[in-house]
């Protein structure tokens, strides 16, 4: 069975774009960078051309890696989703119950996280641990600092993801 990946429009949308700069431009600027360097002579002491291979090479693996996972990806449309609960693509606003600090964070998929940008993976402690969860509803995370006690207090709905 093929495992699904749930992403947002624009997360799916983010990550077809940059498939095809890697295609039409990161991939054609790195064969040139090659045929460069190659001309350069020798190529067992050719820095250049050992860089541009190795470049290559992260930039095959990260075709592969986007292809594999807009094959496999859950479009979900997250302006249409319930805000009864925590699911995918809910703006959730929880408080540290012992510091009373507020955060918020977008539940996303795992391409999409970024915590400094305020979203999440489903996936992570964090978003399994809010999964379901209602407005009053507490919940604890374990924390490389330990355990944290949160409470949900608002949940809105995503606009236009």
């Amino acid at each position: 069975m093929i495992e699904r990946v749930p992403m947002s429009k624009n997360g799916h949308a983010r990550l077809r774009d940059e498939l095809l700069r890697l295609q039409r431009v990161d991939r054609i600027d790195v064969i040139k960078a090659i045929e460069t360097a190659r001309e350069h002579g020798d190529l067992k002491e050719n820095a250049e051309y050992h860089a541009a291979k190795e470049r290559q090479g992260h930039i095959e693996g990260r075709i592969m890696e986007l292809k594999d996972k807009l094959g496999r990806a859950e479009i979900i449309d997250c302006s249409s989703i319930n805000c009864d609960k925590v699911v995918f693509g809910s703006v959730v606003t929880v408080e540290d119950l012992d510091s009373g600090q507020e955060i918020v964070y977008q539940l996303l998929g795992t391409e999409e996280a970024d915590v400094k940008k305020g979203s999440i993976s489903v996936f992570s402690p964090w978003g399994r641990a809010m999964l379901g969860k209602a407005i009053g509803d507490e919940f604890e995370v374990k924390t490389p600092s330990g355990i944290r006690m949160l409470e949900i207090i608002d949940i809105q709905c995503a606009q236009g993801s």
